[in-house]
């Protein structure tokens, strides 16, 4: 299930990642996360929540004085001690998932392209073999054809992991090319949520103001 959330500027698309991983609390109702209400959570049982969901920042977020690999593996880095040899081979394995190979294990992030970095980023998402792939803003920064290749790249991944994708975007191309759903949020309310093809006819004129110029450039995408 590829999950994407849209909406304007400060309309609380972030705000609900924050919410899932327990990093906010919320002032009314409830966040059920893997049939578990998050707020209620310890700190030891929200850890255990967190190696579920891997969290790609929107800027990638790498360490920049980290090494690919260790930018990969980073959680078992600072969790656990296990031998080097083992988490290199570890972060090659990732690399692969998301096409990268040994070349890049010892550069650093300043060496690295736009879409390097963020499948590096990819990379260290699915380093705890995550149920849940939280996107943030994945194409933001890129150029339409490195973004092209994200997408397709994030399709691949559900097709190899399983994994569930949830993708907040400002790019409606994207939302509405490789997403499975799309909820369309306004104030922190939601407007819509549906099939992209149910979205994209919602005569709101909100949805519209987002949808509107795209449709020409999905028919011609044959979408």
């Amino acid at each position: 299930m590829i999950f994407s959330i849209i909406g304007g500027s400060g309309s609380g698309k972030t705000s609900i990642t924050k919410l899932i991983v327990g990093l906010w609390k919320p002032t009314k109702g409830k966040v059920l996360v893997f049939d578990k209400e998050i707020p209620k959570l310890s700190k030891i049982e929200l850890e255990e929540v967190r190696k579920k969901i891997g969290y790609v920042f929107q800027e990638g977020a790498l360490f920049d004085s980290y090494r690919v690999w260790e930018n990969v593996v980073f959680y078992y880095l600072e969790k656990e001690n296990r031998p080097k040899d083992e988490l290199r081979n570890l972060a090659l394995e990732k690399l692969r998932m998301v096409n990268l190979d040994e070349r890049v294990l010892d550069l650093y992030p300043s060496d690295l392209s736009g879409g390097m970095r963020k499948r590096v980023a990819i990379a260290r998402a699915l380093a705890t073999n995550p149920e849940l792939v939280i996107y943030d803003e994945p194409t933001s920064g890129l150029d339409p054809i490195t973004s092209r290749k994200i997408d397709e790249l994030i399709l691949e991944l559900r097709e190899k992991t399983g994994s569930t994708a949830l993708i907040v975007t400002h790019d409606m191309v994207s939302a509405f090319t490789i997403s499975d759903r799309i909820l369309v949020i306004k104030e922190g309310e939601i407007v819509a949520i549906g099939k992209p093809e149910e979205v994209i006819e919602n005569p709101d004129p909100y949805i519209q103001s987002f949808v509107g110029d795209i449709k020409a450039c999905l028919k011609t995408l044959h979408i």
